[in-house]
């Protein structure tokens, strides 16, 4: 069933204005991973359908003429080429390699490199998440990291070369009413990498093992990555570098399965809000340096445009 569900979604070009996911299934390895990935797999397709996205998969059925490269890379470039306002989302399981200088994702066949996807989605305008469930996935954060694009990265290097159970907790998060941890009866990005690196760290400490996968999240352009322990509930805590904007706010508006309140909200006002949210969240970082009267003089305006967007839509 799985595999006519994705020859299907290969032959349709799109044709509407929904979420894309495409997740790309690598190179097994051994029979068990095998069964893991194809389990993870199949919850993001759960939570596609849940989320009225198109689904896409590379890697679950058998390999044909056309190496799962060629595959990747046309469906990326098709799916990047689509003028939307709803996200596509790259989800890649499996494993990966570094060599110390390049970050590669394992197919079947020829591997994937970081810079090679980059190109791809050189010229996509639309929101992008790229989340990368793979050992030695953190260098895809440098090469990919930009504006409007959430990065997740199993690991924080291209050094964390053991096998990552990220992908596990982090598929079973994603569409989990118990990740939500803001109660607005949608799990987001933000949220589902909390779960799923507290899972992480959950499976390692019952062991008493020593971590070998530290997950990031990337979303401010600045081609760092934050880690979970940097968050304290849902707003990053510690500064970044350069001044750059704090990570996590676009993670945290990007949701595949949205709320009935969120559904109701036309595309336009949910873009809206979003512009305003990104900027009462820089204005919140400047506060300290700016006079309460001009602090709150900016703020008021925001939260005014805010309110009367959630009433218009009601």
């Amino acid at each position: 069933m799985m595999c006519l569900l994705v020859f299907l979604s290969l032959c349709v070009a799109p044709a509407d204005d929904r979420p894309m996911v495409l997740v790309v299934v690598g190179a097994e390895g051994t029979e068990d991973y095998g069964k893991q990935f194809r389990q993870w797999a199949q919850r993001w397709q759960t939570a596609a359908q849940r989320g009225n996205a198109r689904f896409t998969a590379i890697g679950l059925d058998a390999p044909g003429e056309t190496s799962d490269h060629d595959l990747l890379r046309r469906q990326v470039q098709e799916a990047a080429a689509v003028k939307s306002a709803e996200a596509l989302w790259l989800v890649f399981i499996g494993h990966g390699t570094f060599d110390g200088k390049t970050a590669r994702f394992n197919l079947r066949g020829p591997d994937v490199a970081a810079g090679e996807l980059a190109a791809w989605l050189a010229a996509s305008e639309r929101p992008l998440a790229v989340i990368n469930c793979a050992s030695a996935s953190g260098p895809f954060i440098n090469e990919l990291s930009g504006p409007n694009r959430v990065l997740v990265t199993a690991t924080k290097s291209g050094f964390e070369h053991n096998f990552a159970r990220f992908g596990d907790y982090l598929s079973a998060a994603i569409a989990d009413p118990k990740a939500d941890l803001d109660k607005d009866e949608q799990t987001s990005l933000l949220e589902a990498f909390l779960s799923a690196t507290a899972g992480v760290k959950e499976f390692y400490d019952s062991d008493a093992r020593l971590a070998t996968e530290h997950a990031l999240v990337d979303d401010n352009g600045d081609r760092l990555g934050t880690p979970a322990d940097w968050f304290h509930g849902l707003r990053a805590t510690k500064a970044a570098k350069d001044g750059a904007a704090l990570d996590g706010l676009r993670a945290g508006q990007l949701q595949l399965v949205r709320s009935g309140n969120e559904q109701r909200l036309p595309i336009e006002v949910r873009r809206r809000r979003d512009e305003i949210e990104a900027a009462i969240a820089r204005l919140r970082e400047q506060k300290g340096k700016l006079p309460e009267d001009d602090y709150y003089g900016q703020l008021e305006p925001l939260l005014l445009e805010l309110a009367r967007l959630y009433e218009q839509a009601r």
